[in-house]
């Protein structure tokens, strides 16, 4: 174990000893077989085999032991011999112990002393952190982590275990972490019913932006303490902006499981891009009061692009007769705004979900609204509307998505034998004999084709 001691040569007799040893190639050799018997053995013991020696080598061997080693092919050489070859040298006041620290800047340790040392080390960092972080939601942690149970399912312990080894076993580096893991479980956003983008939140715990960014060892920690929180009870009513009753259908859009873990953490990892574009929908927020900028959105009609953020922000939402259209390309979607005019609801997917949909779907399913969708005819447009009526509880009806409107959205673009493969996958009812008829034309449908049949 590294200590914050220095290993340097202390005087010139130490000096001249590590410059002999370091000049000979053969005690390198030497020198590291005892050092792993060192480690095993906690003392200087055992025996080093020495093969395929140069000449060079052998010559050095016999004037250190003084034999005669000429013709060996392998030379053994123990620990008790080479203490009493290097007690007769000028060297000889020095340990050998001590040699192998000043050559490898390293205090030699055994196994056993090695494991009681950190033993002693963790008992002082828990000692520290229960003093420090008693009585805050940070003690269930702490608890957990000294019992090393809860966090192993989540990757924790051995997280923790290869930080401490790359610090060389510093206990200060490993406080520093610890106290920082502490920290970002008593701060996370959603205690105290707020969001914050995620670059905030870090430089909030370290100063530092970037210091949680995906690749990064503290972002990893602050994932893990975020699957923590997600696992344990007693943090389940913290959590905020998502529903109760996803987390078996979130593994239909796994792409989006992170973000959803660090949104109910109220964290933010992407807010801008993450957004969905609607019409005629009315929203409350948490504290029951009506969305006012929504609401005037819907009352001129018009429609308007939500981000994440904001939607998370609503507790409930509401819709004309209950229905909303939702399309997957924003030109029929905007076709469909101004027809209506907010007289119906209608919602753009826009390709694949992003989370800020999937979040808008829960609080429509949790008003029992009723969805009518409408995409396009290719292999992945067929598997969007699959995965959002999988992952829709409420009624969920495919919307002008028949064989027969697919003739007519048909362009002269052909697919590809490994994209139509894709189309194996379709296994809903309303949408078998749609990808039957895209698998036998071979053909492209796009909304943009039918534009004229959806305001009907």
């Amino acid at each position: 174990m590294k200590q914050n001691w220095k290993n340097g040569a202390k005087n010139s007799l130490e000096r001249e000893c590590l410059e002999y040893f370091r000049s000979k190639s053969v005690f390198d050799r030497i020198l590291c077989g005892f050092r792993e018997k060192y480690r095993s053995y906690g003392s200087f013991s055992g025996t080093v085999t020495l093969r395929k020696l140069s000449e060079e080598e052998l010559e050095d061997l016999e004037g250190f032991f003084q034999k005669n080693y000429h013709g060996k092919k392998s030379v053994s050489v123990s620990a008790s011999g080479f203490e009493k070859a290097f007690g007769d040298s000028r060297f000889g006041e020095i340990t050998p112990k001590r040699l192998l620290e000043l050559y490898f800047q390293e205090e030699m340790v055994g196994k056993k002393e090695q494991k009681q040392q950190e033993t002693e080390q963790w008992r002082q960092i828990f000692a520290k952190l229960e003093s420090r972080y008693r009585q805050t939601p940070a003690q269930v942690w702490i608890d957990e982590l000294k019992t090393q149970s809860g966090n192993l399912k989540t990757g924790l312990i051995p997280y923790l275990a290869k930080r401490y080894r790359e610090s060389g076993q510093s206990q200060e580096e490993m406080e520093k972490t610890l106290y920082l893991a502490a920290d970002i479980i008593n701060t996370f956003p959603c205690r105290q019913g707020k969001r914050e983008y995620l670059a905030v939140f870090a430089a909030m715990m370290t100063g530092n932006p970037h210091a949680f960014d995906d690749g990064t060892k503290d972002g990893q920690l602050l994932y893990l303490l975020i699957q923590w929180m997600e696992q344990t009870d007693e943090n389940k009513q913290e959590m905020i902006g998502m529903q109760k009753t996803f987390s078996d259908r979130q593994q239909i859009f796994p792409a989006l499981k992170k973000q959803r873990q660090y949104l109910e953490a109220g964290i933010l990892r992407d807010d801008v891009s993450n957004y969905v574009m609607i019409s005629g929908i009315r929203a409350w927020k948490r504290n029951g009061e009506l969305h006012a900028g929504i609401d005037g959105f819907c009352r001129e009609g018009d429609m308007v692009q939500v981000p994440l953020g904001a939607a998370a922000g609503w507790s409930r939402v509401s819709c004309p007769e209950n229905t909303v259209y939702i399309v997957e390309n924003p030109s029929v979607y905007a076709m469909l705004c101004r027809k209506w005019q907010g007289s119906r609801a209608c919602m753009c997917m826009n390709g694949q979900p992003r989370l800020s949909a999937l979040f808008l779907l829960d609080l429509l399913a949790e008003a029992g609204v009723r969805i009518f969708y409408a995409g396009d005819f290719d292999p992945e447009g067929l598997l969007i509307a699959q995965k959002l009526k999988r992952y829709y509880p409420g009624e969920f009806i495919c919307w002008h998505m028949s064989p027969e409107v697919y003739k007519q959205s048909r362009s002269d673009e052909k697919i590809s034998e490994k994209r139509l493969k894709m189309l194996d996958r379709i296994t809903d009812e309303e949408l078998l004999e749609t990808a039957a008829a895209v698998r036998r034309s071979g053909l492209a449908g796009y909304q943009e084709n039918i534009w004229e049949i959806y305001p009907e």
